[in-house]
């Protein structure tokens, strides 16, 4: 593997959804999503199907990298604004910024693009990874456990000093 990103300066988005705390040794994400999905139907303003799976570490999660480690686990989708939010979820700006944007062919449990992402790509990259959230976005070629499934990872960025 060797995919170079699209480098992409996002504008702030406004996001509406639910999170859990897990790490990947727990992995919630699943239980996230069911009720995640029960719900969705609720939100009257989204901008378009496209959903954020969106996670928020803490600064120092990278450095030391350990499975049981625990951060924030969203599922959110994008909306015009915050003046209608179902109950049982929470509103989510996503702060703008520079992101380094990967195409992930496969199962989201196929775990090689990361691999590369922070293995081969950002240690060689003229960027550091920068404390925003981290997010894959499910579009239209989406599609849960299938090989054939495709999403984009979105990478926060910072050029190098």
């Amino acid at each position: 593997m060797n995919q170079q990103p699209r480098i992409v300066t996002l504008t702030e988005k406004k996001l509406i959804g639910m999170h859990i705390t897990t790490s990947l040794v727990n992995n919630r994400t699943g239980e996230l999503w069911r009720n995640f999905m029960q719900l969705r139907k609720q939100i009257s303003n989204s901008v378009s199907a496209d959903l954020f799976s969106l996670s928020v570490y803490d600064p120092e999660y990278f450095n030391a990298f350990n499975p049981a480690r625990e951060f924030e686990k969203w599922a959110l989708i994008e909306v015009t604004d915050f003046s209608s939010i179902p109950s049982g979820m929470e509103t989510f700006p996503l702060p703008g910024g520079q992101y380094a944007v990967f195409v992930h062919k496969g199962s989201h449990e196929d775990a090689r693009t990361f691999q590369y992402i922070f293995s081969t790509w950002l240690p060689q990259a003229p960027y550091v990874l920068d404390d925003r959230p981290h997010f894959e976005l499910l579009g239209p070629n989406y599609k849960q456990g299938s090989p054939d499934s495709e999403e984009e990872i979105w990478v926060p960025i910072t050029p190098k000093s």
